[in-house]
């Protein structure tokens, strides 16, 4: 199982940020619309069959968020 709700995390980071939705796709070099296409559908940033593969080898996935300096 994936714990974290990696679509929330990135509204929330932006926000956290200042940066809109279009900004941070400027920043990698994509489209406003992939950005939100990718923030709105559901495990479309991890993998499901990554998520598949750790969950059959009996791991639950937690990411972390350390703000680089």
């Amino acid at each position: 199982m994936l714990r974290n709700n990696i679509e929330v995390d990135v509204k929330v980071k932006c926000i956290e940020a200042g940066v809109t939705q279009a900004k941070l796709a400027e920043q990698v070099e994509t489209t406003p619309s992939y950005v939100n296409r990718l923030i709105k559908k559901q495990e479309n940033i991890v993998n499901k069959t990554f998520v598949q593969m750790i969950e059959s080898l009996g791991y639950d996935i937690e990411l972390t968020y350390v703000k680089r300096d």
